[in-house]
Formats: C-alpha cells, sequence, structure tokens
C-alpha cells in the first residue's frame, strides 16, 4: 500500500488518481480530506503532518510514502516523528517532494533551514529513499485566478524574470515511477520546466487559453512584499522574493530528468494553463 501525503494538493490529487489507476492500493492523506476527493477505491484518511500521533494508523500495512515538504508550513512538524511513525508501520520505501530552493538557498532559515533537516533526516531514515526537487509550480498561478476572472488582470513582479517552472501533473507522474519502480532508491532528481518564462509570459499564456486579452500590471518589490505577507511569513516572503527576482544559477537551470523518467518533454506553462483554464473564466 502506498501512502500519499498532501493528497488534496496540486501534486497529490493526480498522484492518487494515478496510483489507483495503476491498481495500486492507496491511502490518501489531508486534514480535510473526505471520500468525495479521491477515486473509488482509495482508502481517504484526515491526519495532520504537525501531529505524528495522528498518523500512527495511516501507516499500517503500508509499504511506500509520497511525503511532501510543504515549504513554509514544514517548521510545523517533528520530520522525524513523521519518519518513525512510518517505519513503525512498515514503510519502506519513501519519495519526498522538496524544492530547488532547499539546495540552492540552504542558508535561508525560511526555506532552506528547515527543508534540509527534513532532507537530511530523509537520508538517514534507513528507507530506501528518493528525493524530488521541484521548481516553482505553474499551479501557482492560481494566486491570480480572482483577479483573472473579475478584471481579466495579472499581478506580479519582476515581468522579464523566467524560470523553468514546472506542471505539477510531471511532478505527480515522476512520483508514480519513483513509488512503484525500482532504480531510483539514493537519487535526487532535479524537476523544472523546458523553458524559462516570465511572468509577464504567464498572462499572454492564460490569455491564449481564454481567447481574450489579460493585462499585465508589473508590481514594484514592495508592492509584492506587502501582498505577500498577507498570505505568507515574512521569511518565507523575503525568500521567495529573492528567487523570483534574483534567481541564482541552480533556479535557472533547466533540468533532463523529467524527459529522462518519463520518456517524454515536460509540460509547458502554457499547457499547463489550457487543462485548467476554467478556474480562470
Amino acid at each position: 500500500m502506498i501512502v500519499v501525503t498532501g493528497a488534496t494538493g496540486n501534486v497529490g490529487c493526480p498522484l492518487v488518481q494515478s496510483l489507483a489507476a495503476a491498481g495500486e492500493q492507496v491511502t490518501a492523506v489531508s486534514r480535510g480530506i473526505t471520500a468525495a476527493d479521491v477515486p473509488e477505491g482509495v482508502r481517504p484518511i484526515r491526519a495532520d503532518l504537525a501531529g505524528p500521533g495522528s498518523l500512527r494508523p495511516v501507516f499500517e500495512g503500508a509499504d511506500a510514502l509520497f511525503f511532501h515538504d510543504t515549504g513554509a508550513g514544514a517548521h510545523l512538524l517533528d520530520p522525524q516523528a513523521v519518519l518513525d511513525a512510518a517505519k513503525a508501520g512498515g514503510v519502506r520505501r519513501i519519495v519526498l517532494l522538496s524544492s530547488i530552493g532547499v539546495a540552492s538557498r540552504g542558508d535561508s532559515d525560511s526555506h532552506g533551514g528547515t527543508g534540509l533537516a527534513l532532507d537530511h533526516a530523509v537520508r538517514q531514515s534507513g528507507m530506501d529513499w528518493t528525493i524530488l526537487r521541484a521548481g516553482g509550480f505553474a499551479s501557482n498561478a492560481y494566486a491570480w485566478a480572482e483577479a483573472v476572472r473579475t478584471e481579466r488582470t495579472v499581478a506580479a513582479p519582476f515581468a522579464g524574470i523566467g524560470l523553468p517552472v514546472v506542471d505539477p501533473a510531471d511532478i505527480a507522474e515522476v512520483a508514480a515511477v519513483a513509488l512503484r519502480e525500482a532504480g531510483h532508491a539514493g537519487q535526487v532528481h532535479e524537476l523544472t520546466g523546458p523553458v524559462l518564462t516570465t511572468p509577464r509570459q504567464q498572462a499572454d499564456a492564460l490569455a491564449e487559453a481564454l481567447g481574450e486579452p489579460v493585462r499585465f500590471v508589473e508590481l514594484t518589490r514592495e508592492e509584492a512584499r506587502a501582498h505577500m505577507l498577507a498570505f505568507m511569513p515574512e521569511p518565507v516572503v523575503e525568500t521567495t522574493l529573492a528567487i523570483l527576482g534574483e534567481p541564482n544559477e541552480a533556479e535557472l537551470r533547466i533540468s533532463p530528468a523529467i524527459e529522462q523518467i518519463l520518456g517524454r518533454p515536460p509540460h509547458t506553462f502554457a499547457d499547463w494553463a489550457r487543462r485548467h483554464i476554467a478556474a480562470f473564466r
């Protein structure tokens, strides 16, 4: 049985669907999950990574775990307690979804600090481990959905700075391979999109998918910071702005891993936009 944490998220949801379609027994874990959120035959369990005691029943009979490092909330959990609960339940294979920023900003407690602690705990867990380091998610564009729906506007900083944003569905497909197939133990896979894509280009892709113009408004760094502080802790905001505005070499690198593992090129942001455009109409 495979346990998927973050099962209602942008990666967890397609991962659960993929594993279920492949005939795997799956336990889908999230704080507010219901039977309506998962395919037939998948066991939904409400549990909180911040309270590892609630996870003990989750792992009974499990042999593999998809563990999603949520970044901003990672400081709320004790990774060792989660890993201990998994091992006690019989888990022998773990796939950790982390981020490229964990390695590239390892000196930052807001991003790399807690992420590297989790990375270390997984490597030392005694389980067969695979770490997926993902770039920025294409689905982060959902933050623009209301403004696009109501005003046909995207507002973002750093209009001309591109990053290799990755489709969460590609991450899920790679995770499914690493969970089900041999050959990935002890491996770190960097997962990115195929090209650097700027915020302005993302707005253009949404406009093309809508078939209507979308106006781009460039925010100053301070304007973006004020907006992000409404829903993100300040240290995370500062690290995020640094990645968006002054990406380093690692954050700009386009990885071949998705194509090597899946045998096809990764999806572009425009591909993601076409599939999810209903959220922006």
